[in-house]
C-alpha cells in the first residue's frame, strides 16, 4: 500500500504491471485471497445455513420456475412481476438460468444469489481500482469479509444484485468522466438505466446522483463539464431505451409499481415502524460502527453494519475525498453516499438500520474505506517513515482479515433458534412434508403458499386459505396445516381432533400439524 496510491488528478487509474513487480504479485496474491474468502463465506454450509425458506425468496425461485416450465408465463412488460407487492424481474431470469442447468431447488436459488454476492465484491474491487491498486483491493477486502454483504449474499433475493450493479454503474460513469466520448456516455447511460430500474428499491436515486454529479462539475471542474457535454444526448438516449419497458410498468401500473415505495416510507400515516423518526435516523446512521439490523435474516445479532474500526477508515477515506472533490471521480463517489443514504432514512417501515435499504451505500462505503487505508498509510509515511507505514498497512490487512473471520463465525455459529421464525422453517418444513406425501392438501395463507408453491413445483398439493373448509377431506392423502386450529375449522371436530404434531421447532413445541382424512 505505497504512497501515491491513489489516482491522478483527472481520474485516470494507476496501471501496475502486477506479473513484473513485487508490488503487483503482492496486489495479485491478495486478490487471489480476497475471491477465495469470498467464495467460502458465501458458499460454505449453504446447504443448511441458513435453512428455511422465506417467502419473498419462495416468491423468486417460485417465479424464475415458471419463466423456465410454464407456457406462457412471462414478466409484465418482460421486466416486472405483481406478485408479492411487485418486483423486478431481472434476478429471477438469472435464477431460472441457473434452474435450467443445475434443476430448480432452494440450493440452486441462494447458491445464484451467492454467485452475485461474489460478483459483488469482485465489482467492488474495481471500482476501487479506479482510485489506485491498493484502494481497490482494500475495497474488495472489506466487501468479501463484510458481515453485511455475507447475510445478503445469502439469501435467495434480488436485493443481493445490489452492490454488483452499483459498483458496475459508478464505473460506467467515471469511464464517461475520464474518457469522454458519445461511446462511453451512451454506456454509462444503459448501464445507469440497468441499476436504477431493473434492480432493486436502493439503486433508484441513481439518475438523481448523475444529475447532482454533473451539475457540481459544472461548477468545479468546467473543463471536464464541457468535454462530457456531448455525451448528453447519447447518455438520455441510452437510458431511455434500456428504461423504456420499466417505464412502461409505472405508467400502467402505477399502484403497484410504486406501492412498495410508498408502504415503507415515513410519509404514509399508516407505515409501521419500531421507533419515532429521530430514533430511526440516528440508528440508521449509526450503522457506521453502532448500530445493526434487528432483523435476524439480515444480520446476525443486531451487530453494526460497518464495524467501528472499518467505519474509522472511512471517515478518513470521506476527508480525502473532500479534499479531492473538484475531481470527476472523487466527487462521484462523495455525492453518492448522502443521496444513497435518502432511501434508508426516509423509509422508516421496520426495524432500523435497514440492511437490504442501505444496500446502494455498499460500492461508495468500499471506495471509501479503500481510500482511508492508503491515506492513513500515507500520512504514516510522511510523519514516521517507512517503517511505521509497514506497520501501519500490516495493521490494516489484520483488521480486515478479523474482520472476515469474525463475520463467517458470527454467522455460521448462529443456531437454528436464531434463525428459525427468520426463515420461516415451519412453512419450509410443512412444504417439505408435503412433497413427501403425493395427493396431499395444505392449509396456508397467500404469503406463505409461496413456499409450498415452489418446494412442491412439480407435484403441488392442493393449497386452502385458512378458515376454508375442505369440502371433500377424504380426496387427499393427508391435510396438513400450521395449527391444529386451521385442520379443525377446515375439517370439523371429529377430523381436526385426530391431528398430530409432525414438525417441532427447537423449543419442542409444535409447529406443523397433520392428519389422514
Amino acid at each position: 500500500m505505497a504512497a501515491g496510491d491513489g489516482a491522478a488528478p483527472d481520474g485516470e487509474p494507476v496501471r501496475v504491471a502486477l506479473p513484473r513487480t513485487r508490488q503487483g504479485w503482492l496486489a495479485l496474491a491478495a486478490l487471489a485471497a480476497i475471491v477465495a474468502a469470498a467464495v467460502v463465506l458465501r458458499f460454505v454450509d449453504l446447504a443448511t445455513n441458513p435453512g428455511g425458506l422465506f417467502p419473498d425468496e419462495a416468491a423468486e425461485g417460485l417465479d424464475a420456475a415458471k419463466l423456465l416450465h410454464q407456457p406462457g408465463f412471462h414478466a409484465d412488460f418482460l421486466v416486472w412481476f405483481t406478485d408479492d407487492a411487485g418486483r423486478e424481474a431481472l434476478f429471477a431470469y438469472v435464477v431460472a438460468g441457473a434452474f435450467g442447468i443445475f434443476g430448480h431447488s432452494v440450493e440452486v436459488l441462494r447458491a445464484t444469489a451467492a454467485a452475485f454476492g461474489v460478483a459483488g465484491v469482485l465489482a467492488i474491487g474495481w471500482l476501487g481500482r479506479r482510485f489506485g491498486t491498493w484502494t481497490g483491493i482494500v475495497a474488495s477486502a472489506w466487501a468479501a469479509g463484510s458481515l453485511w454483504l455475507v447475510c445478503v449474499s445469502r439469501d435467495g433475493m434480488r436485493n443481493t444484485i445490489v452492490p454488483f450493479f452499483g459498483a458496475v454503474a459508478l464505473v460506467a460513469l467515471l469511464n464517461w468522466a475520464t474518457r469522454p466520448g458519445r461511446i462511453s456516455a451512451s454506456a454509462a447511460g444503459a448501464v445507469t438505466a440497468l441499476a436504477a430500474l431493473y434492480t432493486y428499491q436502493p439503486l433508484k436515486l441513481l439518475p438523481v446522483l448523475v444529475v447532482v454529479w454533473l451539475f457540481w462539475l459544472r461548477r468545479s471542474d468546467r473543463s471536464r463539464f464541457d468535454e462530457m457535454r456531448p455525451g448528453f444526448v447519447p447518455f438520455g438516449a441510452a437510458f431511455l431505451l434500456v428504461a423504456a419497458p420499466m417505464l412502461a410498468v409505472a405508467v400502467t401500473n402505477p399502484s403497484n409499481y410504486f406501492g412498495r415505495a410508498a408502504a415503507v416510507s415515513g410519509f404514509n400515516p399508516d407505515v409501521q415502524s419500531d421507533t419515532g423518526l429521530p430514533v430511526h435516523i440516528l440508528r440508521t446512521l449509526g450503522m457506521f460502527g453502532f448500530a445493526g439490523d434487528p432483523n435476524a435474516r439480515d444480520n446476525v445479532a443486531g451487530l453494526p453494519l460497518v464495524p467501528l474500526p472499518l467505519a474509522a477508515l472511512a471517515a478518513v477515506g470521506v476527508a480525502r475525498l473532500w479534499r479531492m472533490r473538484r475531481d470527476a471521480s472523487h466527487s462521484l463517489i462523495l455525492l453518492a453516499l448522502p443521496i444513497f443514504m435518502i432511501a434508508p432514512l426516509v423509509a422508516t417501515e421496520g426495524g432500523s438500520p435497514h440492511a437490504l435499504r442501505t444496500l446502494g451505500l455498499a460500492a461508495p462505503v468500499g471506495v471509501a474505506i479503500g481510500l482511508g487505508a492508503v491515506e492513513l498509510v500515507e500520512q504514516v509515511r510522511r510523519r514516521w517513515g517507512r517503517w511505521s507505514a509497514s506497520l501501519t498497512v500490516a495493521a490494516v490487512a489484520v483488521t480486515l482479515t478479523a474482520v472476515a473471520v469474525w463475520s463467517g463465525w458470527a454467522y455460521l455459529q448462529r443456531s437454528v433458534a436464531d434463525r428459525y421464525d427468520a426463515f420461516s422453517y415451519p412453512v419450509a418444513s410443512l412444504a417439505d412434508l408435503a412433497a413427501e406425501h403425493p395427493g396431499a392438501a395444505v392449509i396456508v395463507d397467500d404469503y406463505t403458499s409461496m413456499d409450498v408453491a415452489f418446494v412442491d413445483f412439480d407435484r403441488p398439493p392442493a393449497i386452502f386459505a385458512p378458515g376454508m373448509r375442505i369440502a371433500a377431506p377424504a380426496s387427499y392423502s393427508e391435510i396438513l396445516a400450521l395449527s391444529r386450529a386451521d385442520l379443525t375449522k377446515a375439517l370439523g371436530a371429529e377430523i381436526g381432533g385426530r391431528a398430530a404434531a409432525v414438525a417441532w421447532d427447537p423449543s419442542g413445541a409444535p409447529v406443523v400439524w397433520a392428519v389422514v382424512p
